[in-house]
């Protein structure tokens, strides 16, 4: 074996005790497909069209979070009060969406382990517990978002028969259907999501054929940076909910779906060259999907009254009273749409859920078991909301606010940690990032952070009142900076101790 090859992280048989992503039997047979004799290989493996097809998969899972009910409302109201001129923005936040989750991706699949487990190996009790904390509440704001998105859909396609605390109920049964599949392997799983995902892409691309955008315009927004005053908060809302803290540690555990030999360097890089280019893949095909929902508003809303007041509950209406009746109703195509999405997230929620609890606290429980206990830390608040919220969308509105400002507020609590992580050597051995993609990744962190800290802020100026309310903002906004201080400092100053280090 060459002499850096020693370098690459091995898979321990201590850990043959702790929680694990996938069992061995569980993971997609990869080693010795469509390639010659494997003991003679030098370096990384040929190109084999085959292998990306078996690599397929995780990426399309991952791409679901870019595509969730959140994500949709945030390209309804960017395409109804700034037309297409944010087109360009949802390009590069995607790449940025990219880049983030191909460094998830690099970790798990150079250490064999995911985010959570490293996070519980790397730092202290106390520290350990409040990333575990900040995970979950991210998870359970953003699976609130799905399941009543597809509550909202399953309404529609009922003609108001059913409510939102029903579609609720129907949509938590999801957990059952994802233990189904799941038992006949991850395959059957990915295929099912793909179904999702190609459901969205025709129900979004027959809403575009039917309102007509304009090509040229689209074409503009896309290559021609735009931004005004008046369209700063949709600008804000595109770039934060393309990183979703719970896809960050969703996405480090569904690439160890597939058998890698981690004793060969040239392995751990081949799965990382198939990895990165399904998610490329993957997620420019969402982008797609995304720039027909928010071309079709702005087609149809940009500059008119009710632009400002379109929201998820009411698109669908607003479509439905200015395109009529069809061959097909437009109500039902975005409502089909809209079910697509909220079901493939609110699942890959489920799974995500597991994958953090697990993780961090290295719990070996039953696969039924553990979805259950995950499901129900949303859908206990999820009934709650439906049932005060039912009648009323403008409060529903306003919820929708606060969750976006709840995931905001979690997402350092997954980026920092990954970045530590993804460069360090004692980790990572030969793949931990390179200098200039450090640098870059580091400045991705800060801009998209200093992002959300706005969204943040402009939220809490406007709906903070009273001393008491005011104070307790305050003290938590000191807390808050001062564990994101303590996890980039310790990610550094780690890293400079370990080097001063005798070498064992």
């Amino acid at each position: 074996m060459p002499p850096e090859d020693n370098q690459v992280p091995l898979l321990s048989d201590e850990e043959s005790d702790q929680d694990v992503a996938y069992e061995s039997g569980e993971k997609v047979h990869i080693v010795g497909i469509d390639e010659p004799d494997d003991e003679g290989l030098l370096g990384t493996p040929p190109f084999s069209w085959k292998k990306l097809w078996l690599f397929t998969g995780p990426g399309f899972l991952m791409s679901i979070a870019f595509l969730d009910p959140g994500n949709l409302e945030g390209d309804l109201q960017a395409g109804a009060i700034a037309g297409y001129s944010l087109l360009w923005l949802l390009m590069w936040a995607t790449v940025i969406g990219l880049l983030v989750q191909l460094l998830s991706a690099r970790l798990g699949v150079a250490t064999g382990r995911h985010l959570a487990e490293l996070c519980r190996e790397e730092y202290p009790t106390w520290a350990r517990m409040v990333l575990w904390v900040m995970a979950e509440l991210a998870l359970i704001g953003a699976d609130i978002q799905e399941v009543i998105g597809s509550a909202i859909a399953i309404k529609i396609l009922s003609n108001g028969a059913l409510p939102l605390w029903a579609g609720v109920i129907i949509t938590a049964c999801d957990c059952f259907i994802f233990l189904f599949l799941e038992n006949y392997g991850v395959r059957k799983l990915e295929a099912f999501f793909a179904v999702l995902i190609a459901t969205m892409a025709v129900s979004f691309a027959w809403m575009f054929g039917e309102t007509k955008p304009s090509g040229t315009e689209l074409l503009l927004g896309v290559l021609i940076p735009k931004l005004s005053s008046k369209t700063i908060k949709q600008a804000v809302g595109v770039v934060g909910c393309i990183i979703m803290p719970h896809n960050v540690f969703l996405h480090s555990a569904l690439v160890q779906s597939r058998e890698i030999d981690h004793t060969k360097k040239g392995r751990v890089q081949e799965a990382l060259n198939y990895y990165s280019i399904e998610s490329a893949a993957a997620l420019l095909i969402s982008f797609i999907i995304n720039l027909f929902v928010t071309t079709v508003f702005a087609k149809a809303f940009y500059g008119t009254e009710v632009a400002s007041t379109i929201g998820l509950v009411n698109a669908g209406q607003y479509l439905q009273d200015k395109y009529g009746g069809g061959l097909f109703p437009i109500l039902y195509i975005w409502a089909i749409g809209l079910l697509a999405a909220g079901q493939s997230s609110t699942i890959t929620g489920t799974y995500a859920g597991q994958f953090i609890m697990g993780g961090f606290l290295n719990l070996k429980l039953k696969k039924w078991l553990r979805a259950l206990i995950t499901r129900s830390f949303a859908i206990v608040p999820t009934m709650i909301v439906a049932l005060v919220f039912d009648t009323s969308e403008a409060a529903l509105d306003v919820l929708n606010e606060w969750l976006n400002v709840l995931q905001s507020i979690q997402i350092p609590f997954a980026l920092i940690p990954l970045l530590c992580l993804v460069s360090k050597e004692q980790i990572m051995g030969t793949f931990k990032i390179g200098s200039v993609l450090k640098t870059i990744a580091w400045l991705v962190a800060v801009l998209v952070i200093f992002i959300n800290g706005y969204l943040l802020f402009d939220f809490f100026s406007n709906e903070v009142t009273g001393i008491m309310f005011t104070s307790i903002v305050f003290a938590f906004t000191g807390a808050y900076i001062a564990f994101i201080f303590y996890l980039v400092s310790r990610g550094f100053t780690s890293s400079a101790w370990r080097r001063l280090l005798p070498a064992k």
